[in-house]
Formats: C-alpha cells, structure tokens, sequence
C-alpha cells in the first residue's frame, strides 16, 4: 500500500514508474517476483521464453532485466548477449540454479551485471537489482552523438547538418541510433530488421535499402560516395562516424 505520508523513501522513488523485466518460464517464480518488484513500486512485465523476453525488450524500456538461464524458445546466454549487444548499459541480473563458477565468469563475460543462485533470498534480490538500477542511472549513454558535420539528439529527436535543422522519419532516427550504437560493425539487413524493426519475419530486406538510401541522402556530403553509411557487399552496412 502506497504511503500518504511525505516520507516516502528514496528507493521508492527511485523505483516509481520504471519497468522491470522477468524473463522466467515457472509461473511459481513469476508470481512471486511480480510481488516483489511491485512492492517496491516498479512496473513489472513477464516473458515465459527467451523469444518472447526478446520481444518485451525491444517494445518496453525496462530498468533492469532479470533472466533466467534455462528458458524454453530461446536460452538465456542467447537472450543476455543480445539485449547487451544492442543496449549495453541496461543491467541483467541472472538467476540460475546452477553454481558453477565457470558459468558465473561466462555469464559475466557475456555482459550479465549480476548472477543469484536459486533458491534465492527476496531481499538480497531485491537489493541487487535496486543497486544495479541505480548504477545504470548514473551511467547513462548519452542521447546525442555527432559526426562530421552532423549533430543528434535522440532524445528530443532533433538533427541539424552544418547547423540546418533536417527532418527523419521516427523510423530513421531508430536506424540512425542503431548504427551509432554499433559503429565500425558489420551490420547485417537480417539484423537491422529484427533489432530495428522488432520482428524476424519483414518482407522484404529491400525495406533496409531505402532507409539507408534516405540517410545517406540527408547526412552524407556525396550520398554518391559514402563516409558514414558504408555498404560491405555480401555483408549489410557499417557505419564510419
């Protein structure tokens, strides 16, 4: 229940409104997770399997994302890596019943913030994701990146070249983003549809083509030539800042 006082503590605060993403296929531990995590006033969304987790990610903007490893669709060790290759700074707290070390330094390796055994303490999660939220918070990616003569912000949606206010679709800003995020690699089209797009299964890749075709159009000096929007035939793109 909800204070009416004005003492209201600051990891309630902290936690009012932002999302939680638990990745878990026993509907035991969801429930018991939903209650945790709204007890403390976050929002919580729940994914049976790693696709469907995959899924939740891309649409919503969770704070944190707990996992579990063993998921039906998908494996978390899949799902960790791909959450972290296209949002690197969002902390994954894995739960697992394994406790071998070397699957702990894996999952660290792969980009997992933190790793809690099950059976698991309420409180010490609780804690942990709490600690990691706030972590990420104070480590934010910025939301405006330039290069050459082109400077955005993705937060307010804004790009100027040489100064001039250009207007991109919603559409080619998540493009633009995308490949900001992963400069100097190869991107394929597959790729930029399912991360860009949400889904596996688009039309057509030729779909890829024309935004790119628009973004070199307004931001490369010779839309002809490219700098920044580079094709690597047989490959996608790569972007050059």
């Amino acid at each position: 229940m909800l204070t009416t006082t004005n003492q209201v503590t600051s990891e309630y605060t902290m936690a009012a409104m932002q999302r939680i993403l638990v990745i878990e296929d026993d509907s035991r531990v969801q429930k018991a997770l939903k209650r945790l995590f709204e007890s403390e006033g976050f929002v919580v969304d729940i994914a049976s399997n790693g696709l469907a987790g995959l899924e939740s990610f891309r649409t919503m903007q969770p704070a944190a994302v707990v996992l579990d490893l063993r998921l039906p669709g998908m494996a978390g060790p899949d799902v960790c890596r791909e959450i972290k290759q296209t949002a690197p700074h969002l902390p994954i707290i894995i739960l697992s019943a394994k406790t071998d070390v070397s699957d702990k330094v894996l999952l660290l390796e792969l980009g997992a913030d933190d790793y809690v055994t099950k059976p698991f303490s309420p409180r010490e999660l609780m804690a942990r994701v709490s600690s990691a939220v706030r972590r990420s918070g104070r480590t934010k990616p910025s939301k405006t990146f330039s290069f050459s003569d082109v400077n955005v912000d993705f937060a307010k949606m804004e790009l100027r070249k040489a100064g001039q206010l250009i207007s991109l679709t919603a559409q080619e800003f998540k493009v633009l983003k995308f490949m900001t995020q992963n400069a100097e690699r190869v991107i394929s089209r597959d790729e930029l549809l399912n991360e860009v797009w949400g889904y596996q299964n688009y039309p057509s890749t030729r779909t890829v083509d024309n935004h790119i075709l628009k973004l070199r159009q307004k931001l490369e000096k010779d839309p002809a030539n490219p700098e920044h929007f580079r094709t690597v035939h047989s490959a996608g793109y790569k972007f050059v800042p």
